[in-house]
């Protein structure tokens, strides 16, 4: 066991985590994870023994060097720590827990039970687990992304969904029953990552996650370059699919589908809740009057809808000043005014993108999500599992 006395006394921590292999389709969630430790520079703490929980013939370890020194590395779990001194905009600060590693071949229960034991000897508040499925969903669409928990008072308290999903299921599903019977809060986030191109990485999806995880927690996430990389990704999907008139026909039926289901949420709280995101980023001290906003907003349907965080830039941000709240809203009510006809249409994707909160549960339980897996996850070349090539994650 590693010794914990280094570490100083953690504010209000969350653990977040995320495993590679069955549940992280795209490596979506672990990249999201990853992207957390890199942005606010995590200090590993603890290394979890890769004896107990690992099959080297199946996640092989990997041989590197190091100024001429052979060094191996073995698959494993990390935690680390992350100080957020200013989480909220308002001075507060926060402290993240994140565990990173490779699903476990062995040893489930005992593997969940370490991570429960750092969790009470850190004192966390709320356990999020991140996860991405294979599904039918269209990569010009916002990715889906639902919210689910075991705990009726916390779906409840935190727009979440209660998990009605039977089937098999990967770590993440039992770690949360864990954490759940435990007593610990836990939640988990399931990003839905088109079938046809599963293919590792998918920046579109762990942005979605990081956005919904925003959300959930009331941290203030940097997102670096990950904005424009999705943009990118998306733009070579569009090529690669406009070179196959089957695939292009295909993704035409996906998109129908999920337009014509999505059409009543999109001009309403999904975009309220979007707003709210682009304001807070603006302006840390807005969150009085946010709700009260929620009316105007369902008029931003035509052409006015708010764009995606990553779009705005500094977009109106020299004209904020103490005023930032109302003049957004002005300029959302005078757009909402010359489009006169604004509940009709929901605009493109890019509206609704980082609108992937709650309300996108309704596309990710689809029936891939539902039935939870294909064919189980393959091990490529360097001992990792991944759920490209049609092994889907089962949504728990």
């Amino acid at each position: 066991m590693i010794e914990l006395e280094g570490l100083p006394e953690l504010v209000d921590p969350v653990m977040i985590c995320a495993f590679e292999g069955w549940n992280d389709a795209g490596d979506a969630a672990s990249s999201a994870v990853g992207h957390l430790d890199r942005e606010w520079k995590g200090e590993v703490f603890a290394s979890l023994d890769a004896e107990d929980y690992y099959d080297f013939q199946v996640n092989r370890p990997t041989v590197t060097l190091h100024g001429g020194v052979r060094k191996v590395t073995w698959p494993t779990t990390q935690l680390s720590a992350v100080r957020i001194a200013d989480a909220d905009g308002k001075g507060h600060p926060r402290d993240l827990v994140l565990v990173r590693g490779i699903e476990p071949s062995m040893r489930w229960r005992s593997f969940c039970n370490e991570i429960l034991g750092f969790a009470h000897e850190l004192g966390v508040e709320l356990v999020v687990l991140l996860g991405a499925l294979l599904g039918d969903t269209p990569h010009t669409r916002p990715v889906p992304v639902t919210g689910v928990t075991s705990d009726p008072e916390l779906a409840e308290s935190m727009d979440l969904e209660e998990t009605r999903y039977e089937g098999p299921t990967g770590i993440v599903g039992i770690l949360q029953e864990a954490c759940t019977h435990a007593g610990v809060p836990t939640a988990s986030l399931w990003a839905a990552v088109p079938h046809y191109v599963s293919q590792p990485p998918n920046p579109k999806a762990t942005l979605a996650l990081l956005n919904r995880l925003d959300d959930l927690i009331g941290v203030r996430i940097p997102l670096g370059e990950l904005p424009e990389d999705a943009r990118a990704w998306q733009l070579g999907v569009d090529q690669l699919a406009a070179e196959d008139s089957e695939v292009s026909e295909y993704v035409q039926t996906l998109e129908e589908a999920r337009d014509t289901a999505e059409l009543p949420e999109a001009s309403g709280e999904a975009i309220a809740r979007e707003f709210e995101r682009y304001l807070r980023r603006r302006d840390p001290g807005a969150g009085p009057y946010l709700r009260d906003l929620s009316g105007p907003l369902a008029d931003l349907t035509e052409r006015g809808e708010p764009r995606a965080p990553e779009e705005r830039g500094g977009d109106g941000a020299e004209d904020e000043g103490d005023g930032g709240v109302d003049a957004a809203a002005a300029e959302g009510a005078a757009e909402a005014a010359d489009d006169g006809e604004a509940e009709e249409d929901t605009g493109d994707d890019s509206a609704a993108g980082s609108a992937d909160g709650g309300d996108a549960g309704d596309t990710a339980g689809d029936d891939s999500s539902d039935d939870g897996s294909s064919d189980g996850a393959a091990s490529d070349g360097d001992g990792k599992k991944r759920d490209g090539g049609g092994a889907a994650g089962g949504k728990d």
